[in-house]
């Protein structure tokens, strides 16, 4: 009899034990202010010179020492910015008291990914190889553990940054004032795929408008940029590229686009600021002439080479096939 009974109580205990059991296993959600691209390194490139648009802290000049020039900058691979005008139409009917501009989107490209790697992407917005930030693993960089067990990233002990629009697993599925995730269906095709340029561009603007902001007022619209990556120097960085495509961009075919050149590892460290020695000291075209390598960045983009193999910084190699979705 005795038996019998603890084997009653035991199962009925096994669902309630094996619940919080797998509840263990979760990760915890992503603290609210975590930055969408979890704070991780981005390209520090400025626009050309004399940028008809002076950028916020340019004095009035839009004049950026040690610049690349020349019109090419001004072209924007034709599927990227597709996306980025689809995302603003979209975000117009939904909440045209955002009044966002495609242009910011482009800024927070560009600096992210280089738009999407120069338009390495697919018919349909997907990249033609991954796009993975450092692994987020504390060393010169926020400790992120996995927390989509290599769904988006493939990587099963730290999370990094994925995608054009570069974001962390977390922020993508969990983040959000609902906790439901940034991500979003940008082209309709019933999936939410941050490695897909229609969905991140869409999730980034969804984000960027969330709190009831309106980016034409200066102080919304820095805030909305710092939310992405806490740094006044990623800050400085999108919005020169913003105003320098307010001006004016032209498409161009898809693959054909003006990536970075400025890959210089400077990681972060705990308290936020840029330590370490630059492990890439290559000089961008049309330079002040002064023969130094422009300041970094709080972070800075690495993703190695423009394939894509070349080592991450902050430890660990990319992995470029990421886990198949379930």
């Amino acid at each position: 009899m005795a038996a019998l009974v603890l084997a009653a109580l035991t199962a009925s205990q096994a669902p309630g034990a094996t619940e919080a059991a797998a509840a263990r296993k979760q990760p915890p959600p992503p603290p609210a202010d975590t930055p969408i691209d979890g704070g991780t390194t981005y390209y520090t490139d400025l626009p050309p010179l004399n940028s008809p648009v002076p950028p916020r802290g340019s004095h009035g000049t839009g004049h950026h020492s040690g610049s690349p020039a020349g019109p090419t900058e001004a072209g924007l691979p034709a599927t990227v910015l597709a996306a980025y005008k689809k995302a603003e139409s979209a975000i117009d009917g939904s909440d045209p008291g955002c009044r966002l501009p495609w242009q910011l989107l482009a800024g927070i490209g560009k600096v992210e990914s280089g738009q999407a790697r120069g338009g390495a992407v697919d018919a349909e917005g997907t990249t033609l190889q991954p796009i993975l930030g450092p692994q987020l693993n504390g060393h010169g960089f926020a400790r992120i553990a996995d927390t989509d067990g290599g769904r988006y990233d493939g990587d099963l002990t730290h999370d990094r940054a994925v995608g054009p629009m570069q974001f962390i697993p977390s922020t993508w599925s969990q983040g959000g004032p609902d906790r439901t995730g940034w991500g979003a269906d940008g082209n309709g095709d019933g999936k939410k795929d941050p490695n897909n340029v229609f969905d991140a561009a869409l999730a980034a603007g969804h984000y960027l408008c969330a709190g009831g902001r309106d980016l034409s007022d200066q102080d919304d619209l820095d805030h909305a940029i710092l939310g992405y990556n806490n740094s006044e120097d990623y800050l400085r960085t999108v919005l020169s590229w913003y105003a320098f495509y307010r001006h004016g961009t032209h498409e161009i075919p898809d693959g054909k686009g003006v990536l970075p050149v400025h890959r210089r590892e400077a990681p972060r460290t705990g308290d936020g600021r840029t330590g370490g020695a630059a492990s890439d000291h290559s000089r961008r075209p049309g330079g002040s002439g002064t023969g130094k390598p422009s300041t970094p960045g709080k972070g800075q983009h690495h993703p190695g080479k423009p394939d894509g193999t070349g080592p991450a910084p902050g430890g660990g190699t990319p992995t470029h096939e990421p886990t198949p979705k379930p």
